[in-house]
């Protein structure tokens, strides 16, 4: 009796392993601020904080220990995977925009941006 039982426990999880069992479903996370070429194009030096954020839309991350500083960042993850990554930082001083910097061109150095609609993430 007590042969049958121990062989039953030891042969038991044999019978949970299910070959090709379906995965887990994993939703896409979109994260932060989406911020095209054609959005930072339009930031000029000298715009005061109320005109980046109509320009750009309300940064993600304000720093409380820098207050000059304004960080715009993205991430998008299909099916739990990081497809997409971006961080654009503005500088102010003296309430006024100083500089751009980050993964997307300040209009300076940038091409000139045509007229089409800004592509988004499938």
């Amino acid at each position: 009796m007590r042969l049958s039982i121990l062989a039953l426990v030891l042969l038991l999880p044999a019978c949970s392993y299910i070959p090709m069992a379906p995965s887990v479903y994993k939703i896409d996370i979109q994260q932060g601020n989406v911020v095209t070429q054609e959005m930072v194009s339009r930031l000029k030096p000298g715009m005061t904080k109320s005109q980046v954020r109509f320009a750009l839309g309300t940064p993600l991350v304000t720093d409380v220990f820098h207050p000059e500083r304004w960080d715009y960042v993205y991430r998008f993850q299909k099916a739990g995977v990081l497809t997409e990554q971006s961080h654009v930082t503005v500088v102010f001083e003296n309430e006024l925009l100083k500089r751009v910097e980050g993964d997307v061109v300040p209009a300076a150095a940038a091409p000139a941006v045509q007229d089409k609609p800004a592509s988004r993430p499938e």
